[in-house]
Parts: C-alpha cells; structure tokens; sequence
C-alpha cells in the first residue's frame, strides 16, 4: 500500500513539474499584444482608479514608456 502510494505520489511531482514549459515563439508575440488581450479595456474606469489611486498613495505616474524627455527612448 505504501509502495503503490509513493508511486502516485511521484507520478503527481513528475506531472506538475512539467507544466509550463513551453517558450512562445517570436512569431505568436503579435497575437498576445492584441487589443483583445488588455484587461483595461475601458479608458474612463482606468483613468478613474489611477485617480484614486493618485490621491491615496500620493504618488502619480509610472505607466506606459520610458523615457526621459529627451526624445532618445
């Protein structure tokens, strides 16, 4: 009994452990960067959480690009 539960025991490791492996491809990038794929669809509900969140923290910005304003991004 204690046999035939180890062995589902490293079966289950072996299993889990090879989930997630697979790299994405440089070709299937272009699908993931679709609209469809941004959780913040709704312009005015992001620029109102980013408002509260601006006031709570009391801090603003950190979105979008990089850059340092000197047009070399």
């Amino acid at each position: 009994m204690a046999s035939r539960f180890s062995f589902s025991l490293v079966l289950v490791a072996i299993l889990a452990s090879a989930c997630g492996r697979t790299a994405v491809r440089a070709s299937e990038k272009e699908f993931l960067a679709d609209q469809v794929m941004v959780f913040d669809n709704d312009p005015h509900e992001t620029a109102s959480d980013d408002h509260i969140l601006t006031n709570r923290e009391g801090a603003a910005g950190g979105h979008g690009a990089g850059g340092g304003g000197c047009g070399c991004n």
